[in-house]
């Protein structure tokens, strides 16, 4: 499974990359919203780790951009935030997301929520 992490914090990023990598996962890395819209354009990811708070484009924008795109519109894209209020995750969904994460990520929840979309 090809997974693209779209994530601004270097250290967020590479935790998340490591963890998921000994899982067996393929892992791309976008550092902003913009490229995460590029790249899932040129990666073709199964699911996209998508941070909300991002530079240049935010992660609520960037998954309007690829829900019209249509290469990519049928990705699925799980919504990283330290938001955890219900208005948050409704932005979220309202905006094409098809889960919701929160930060600090629970690691365990966050494989099972992977693999619900693998299956």
């Amino acid at each position: 499974m090809r997974i693209l992490i779209a994530e601004d914090h270097p250290d967020n990023r590479e935790m998340l990359t490591r963890r998921l990598e000994r899982r067996g996962y393929e892992v791309h890395c976008a550092e902003n919203g913009a490229e995460a819209v590029e790249m899932a354009k040129s990666c073709a990811p199964d699911l996209i780790l998508m941070d909300i708070s991002m530079p240049v484009m935010s992660g609520i924008e960037a998954t309007r951009v690829i829900r019209q795109t249509p290469q990519v519109e049928a990705v699925r894209i799980v919504a990283l935030t330290a938001h955890a209020m219900e208005s948050a995750r409704r932005e979220c969904m309202e905006a094409g997301c098809d889960d919701f994460a929160t930060k600090p990520v629970d690691f365990a929840g966050l494989v099972a929520l992977i693999e619900k979309y693998a299956a």
